[in-house]
Formats: C-alpha cells, structure tokens, sequence
C-alpha cells in the first residue's frame, strides 16, 4: 500500500488546468453546470489502462469502494477495474460508462448527476495524467433556475482536496 508521503509528494505538482480541447467531460461545460480538470506530469510511458486501474484501486479509493458498498449496495473488485479499464466492462460500482476512447474513459453515476473523466496523454519523456469530473444542474422545483445544490455547493472545497489527493495516489501508485 502506498504512503501518504508518496501521495503527498505527487499532490504537490498537481495543478487545475483547463479541459483539453478534445476531453469527453467537455460537453458539460455548459451553463448551470460545474466541471473541473487537474493534471499531473509523471515520468514513464504510461497507458490509459494503466491508469484506470491505478487510479480505481489505490488505498484511498478503496474507502470510497467500500462507502458505495455498505452506503448504497454498489459492491466492486479490483478484476472489476481490470476489465472496466481494459474496455471489457461498462459497469463499475456506482458508475456506467457514458463515453469512452484510446485515452479517456468518462463515467456517470448511477444517479446521472455526476461524471468522473480520466485521461492520459504523451509528453516528451512521461505522460500527463487528468482527472476531472461535473456535476450536473437539476431544476429547482421551487424557482425553475438550474441549480447545483446546497449540499454540492458545501462539499466543493472538500471535493477539490480529494480530486488532487484521488489523482496524486494513482500517480503514486504508478511511479512505484
């Protein structure tokens, strides 16, 4: 299991950055809802596959596995992320694959008000990782206006912490 010093380590240089032009989660930057993008530099030629296994089976993504478990029956295993990230496989715990390609993989909650989109893609000597996710407005019964939510607006700084710290793990656990 990877430490938190390593996790640490790889959080320090990861940045919020714009969506790449090409990115499958751009198609929710549109009004009433929320994107975000962060990316980190690795050394090593890396595959998508690579890092949606990583990414899905790092320690401090197993806690979220094991919340969707007990919290909503939504059990998952590590052949699970195997298959999802070798394309054999649409389903994974809370999520369905909306949209996929050679490098990205988009995924939607079982509830469609949230997508969780990974990419990679070459850079001179290593791969640059992305993690970004949206969360889609609803209407406010109420008011009519497209909304995100008091409870999504509450937990954006705590979902920001944990974006970088979800990327910085799988960027850990590859370099190791």
């Amino acid at each position: 299991m990877l430490g938190f010093r390593e996790t640490m380590r790889s959080m320090s240089t990861i940045q919020p950055c714009p969506l790449p032009s090409n990115a499958l989660l751009n198609k929710y930057s549109i009004d009433g809802a929320f994107t975000d993008c962060y990316a980190v530099e690795v050394d090593g030629v890396f595959t998508h596959a690579q890092y949606v296994t990583a990414f899905y089976t790092t320690a401090l993504f197993g806690l979220e596995r094991f919340i969707l478990r007990w919290a909503v029956s939504r059990p998952s295993t590590d052949d699970e992320v195997k298959q999802l990230a070798a394309g054999a496989r649409d389903t994974f715990a809370a999520w369905h694959v909306e949209a996929r390609s050679e490098n990205q993989l988009l995924m939607c909650d079982f509830q469609r008000r949230t997508r969780s989109w990974l990419m990679v893609a070459p850079i001179d000597g290593g791969t640059r990782l992305y993690f970004g996710s949206a969360v889609v407005a609803k209407k406010n019964a109420a008011t009519g206006a497209l909304t995100l939510g008091v409870a999504f607006r509450a937990l954006l700084g705590f979902h920001k912490l944990y974006s970088r710290l979800l990327l910085g793990a799988a960027a850990a656990k590859l370099k190791k």
